[in-house]
């Protein structure tokens, strides 16, 4: 291939793994490591998670826009805006030089003007929609798209149902019941094969609300020897949550500001987390029963979509930001442990898993560039 496939997107983990993901499942198909690039922005974590590989990474400036009408907003948006013309420049000059034989965007700001100048460039573009309800950049450049490839909803003319990519290494998790007890045991301090895993994750940076709602949550349930807790507070709550840790008689409580969830996904019997694309796919790829908290204010709404999707086809509960307490959060736990519960919420995650989303896009991919 003379031509590269372009990957861009990113500015937080929803996006960056969805692309690794996409790149994997295209090199799987011999696409050569040479013949795929990744663009994204120099503020988010794509330096961090996608940088140093054998892939090439090109990081443009950029930032997203701030939803508020304050002073302080207006004047980070006229830097965003100056930044996002400075990137559009660079974008049209790498894509031009570039000549990809597509471009394919997974949304985030960082997406915007790599998109864009594959459209002046006319070059052929694949969105990928991640959510529900497509970003502001997907909403504008849908029209000129090859083709969309969408995690939920329903085939149409150009638009593909391929389900969201989610990252080898959750893929690899073995939810057995015997390999979920083994994992228990490969922790430190092990977990007694006995109690139920409760795992709270929000993000790296996480949610406050939730993470005070689960430390009093802790504290109601100090006596607990039937359950264990696994809070992922993020790093902005760590001090604050260790801080306020109750004295417990019989809970096992853990508290980690940042983890790498594949250890904690291959136990866990409930999963409290927000609702991005990334973490829902997770969840239902793993048949893994969650309560859902989506984030208030997301752009579109797109967590609450994404979260009532699940809670609609029964693999999930839906708990708004503003209700979500330690009471709250007691009884729908408590719910969804119950074992017909688990087992419908679990067998209906299933249904609604692509596990080979990623195959998936990058066939569609293959075909929008013309690659053989």
């Amino acid at each position: 291939m003379t031509r590269p496939v372009v990957l861009t997107g990113g500015g937080t983990g929803g996006h960056i793994f969805p692309m690794r993901a996409i790149a994997d499942a295209l090199l799987a198909t011999g696409v050569a490591e040479g013949d795929i690039r990744f663009v994204g922005s120099r503020r988010g974590q794509e330096a961090a998670i996608l940088g140093g590989g054998p892939i090439a990474l090109t990081l443009l400036p950029g930032r997203g826009i701030r939803r508020s009408l304050s002073l302080s907003a207006w004047r980070d948006n006229a830097g965003a805006i100056a930044s996002l013309a400075g990137a559009m420049v660079r974008a049209i000059f790498d894509v031009g030089r570039w000549r990809p034989c597509v471009v394919v965007s997974v949304g985030g700001y960082a997406s915007a003007a790599v998109a864009t100048a594959a459209v002046l460039w006319r070059r052929p573009l694949v969105l990928v929609d991640l959510d529900a309800t497509p970003g502001v950049t997907h909403r504008v450049l849908a029209r000129f798209a090859t083709v969309r490839c969408v995690a939920l909803g329903a085939p149409s003319t150009g638009v593909e149902v391929t389900g969201a990519p989610v990252r080898s290494d959750v893929l690899e998790i073995d939810r057995s019941l015997e390999a979920r007890v083994r994992a228990k045991a490969a922790v430190t301090p092990p977990i007694d094969a006995a109690r139920r895993v409760v795992v709270v994750m929000t993000g790296s940076l996480g949610a406050t609300r939730v993470n005070r709602a689960v430390l009093e949550l802790a504290r109601q349930w100090r006596d607990r020897t039937d359950l264990a807790l696994v809070q992922v507070t993020g790093r902005r709550d760590y001090e604050m949550v260790n801080a306020g840790r109750p004295d417990l008689t019989g809970l096992d409580y853990r508290v980690i500001d940042f983890a790498h969830m594949p250890t904690w996904w291959a136990l866990a019997d409930v999963a409290i987390c927000r609702a991005g694309a990334t973490t829902v796919a997770e969840l239902t790829t793993l048949a893994l029963p969650a309560i859902l908290v989506p984030l208030p204010g997301a752009p579109g709404d797109h967590q609450t979509h994404n979260a009532r999707a699940l809670a609609d086809a029964g693999a999930a509960q839906l708990l708004s930001d503003a209700d979500c307490d330690a009471e709250a959060l007691a009884q729908r736990v408590e719910h969804v442990l119950g074992p017909e519960v688990w087992a419908q919420m679990s067998r209906a995650c299933t249904l609604l898993a692509r596990p080979d989303a990623a195959a998936r896009i990058a066939r569609v991919v293959l075909s929008a560039g013309r690659v053989t």
